[in-house]
């Protein structure tokens, strides 16, 4: 980690950041975002509400609450629920005599699982806990949702800086002359290849800054750490998304900046930032670590 630290000044010293006072309806604007943004994590199959994740061996893998599954539910369900096959790479679940389960409101004792990549994926309810095949590079997975979870009925709340306008930032984009894809790693190791388009750049406080862009969609998407990470913000680096570039620049809004899953849950599989994307600045705008706060 670099050790520097180097804070943003309150007068910005580049053009390409907005200085004006920041307008009631911006604010109001990031406001609203920062809402909606809490609410999709507090809502019913949000991160603070995902309780689990055990990747599949062949063969049979146990379910319920008993200690001695091979996957191990909240105390809420039976202590032994069902179980698994896994056979390459396909997963059939079989429900436990007198096991109340059901997919699509339709009760099931036996059913193939597609993984959550194919788009189709089968969603498990077994009381308030809700579980689903997901596969991450090639391993295959369950995630568990508690509709209970403590950690959803304890949540205090997001924590944010204070809006500032100064951190919208009009950015020049420079693509890449050929296509290229970057090397992204996660949190569990695995590493996948991503299109990376290009690069925004843009300065601050008299400091050159270039971030790695991915595609995602019709967005730009940036995964990024700076020196506010682990005094401030997540210690693992930071989510935005911005809109396509148009005219050789891209608007880089930090105020929308936000932590990735792995903050509220340790069942998250979160892409981390790569090492071009590690900024020796302090970009004082937008979500904070509740951890830290």
């Amino acid at each position: 980690m670099i050790s520097t630290l180097f804070y943003l000044a309150l007068a910005p010293s580049s053009a390409a950041i907005v200085a004006a006072p920041t307008p009631e309806k911006y604010v109001a604007e990031i406001a609203a975002w920062r809402t909606a943004r809490e609410e999709r994590l507090r809502a019913d199959g949000g991160w603070l509400t995902v309780a689990g994740l055990t990747w599949l061996e062949q063969g049979r893998n146990r379910f319920g609450s008993d200690l001695g599954n091979q996957i191990v539910l909240p105390r809420s369900a039976p202590a032994h629920a069902g179980w698994i096959t896994f056979a390459g790479t396909e997963a059939t679940l079989q429900v436990a005599p007198g096991v109340d389960a059901t997919i699509d409101e339709q009760k099931v004792r036996e059913s193939l699982l597609h993984a959550d990549t194919t788009g189709a994926h089968e969603v498990v309810v077994l009381g308030s806990l809700r579980f689903h095949l997901i596969e991450r590079g090639g391993r295959y997975g369950i995630r568990v949702v508690d509709l209970q979870s403590s950690v959803r009925a304890n949540f205090a709340g997001l924590k944010w800086y204070p809006v500032r306008e100064e951190f919208r930032i009009d950015a020049r984009f420079v693509p890449h002359e050929n296509q290229r894809t970057i090397d992204i790693v996660n949190v569990i190791g695995q590493v996948t290849q991503r299109e990376n388009p290009g690069y925004a750049e843009f300065e601050i406080a008299g400091h050159t800054v270039a971030l790695e862009a991915l595609s995602d969609g019709a967005e730009l998407f940036f995964i990024f750490r700076d020196e506010t990470s682990t005094r401030d913000t997540y210690g693992a680096g930071r989510f935005l998304y911005a809109a396509p570039p148009a005219n050789g620049h891209v608007v880089l809004d930090f105020n929308r900046a936000y932590s990735p899953p792995c903050a509220y849950t340790a069942y998250a599989t979160c892409p981390l930032p790569p090492r071009a994307n590690w900024l020796d600045i302090s970009i004082e705008a937008g979500e904070k670590d509740p951890k830290l706060h």
